[in-house]
């Protein structure tokens, strides 16, 4: 059960309906997901919010966009977020992904979670040259 209630297209603030209108553009859909629709019960979190999802996920970069969408299903498998795996696994494969790529994609989370329980338990002190600032004082 959600706390806030989903807007629909006619939502009476313009500038909900405003940002609906650029994920749409943005998207080159007409489909409105249901993270939106409830975020939008506050324009300003909704706006900044869809702000930063565009510049990072939507906006070119030196990730490629199946990159993008792997990188943030894994760490939303991490955080266990349900919603987010479904969303951008479904996402990943609309960019390409392929069966052998999640299977390989999730093996890897399985792994840094076992190996990063286990580095935690034990407190393995970090190796100074994977520390940049312990390289930085030795140069």
């Amino acid at each position: 059960m959600s706390t806030v209630a989903p807007a629909d297209d006619a939502h009476p603030d313009a500038r909900v309906r405003a940002v609906f209108d650029d994920i749409r553009t943005t998207r080159g859909s007409d489909f409105i997901n249901n993270f939106w629709r409830y975020l939008a019960f506050d324009a300003d979190l909704l706006e900044a919010t869809w702000a930063e999802v565009k510049r990072v996920m939507a906006t070119p970069s030196a990730l490629d966009p199946l990159t993008k969408e792997m990188i943030y299903t894994a760490v939303s498998v991490a955080n266990g977020c349900g919603y987010c795996v479904h969303s951008h696994s479904a996402a990943a494969r609309a960019k390409g992904m392929s069966a052998a790529q999640y299977a390989e994609l999730l093996a890897i989370v399985g792994l840094a979670g076992k190996t990063n329980h286990l580095v935690t338990a034990l407190q393995v002190p970090v190796d100074p040259i994977f520390d940049a600032d312990a390289t930085v004082r030795q140069s």
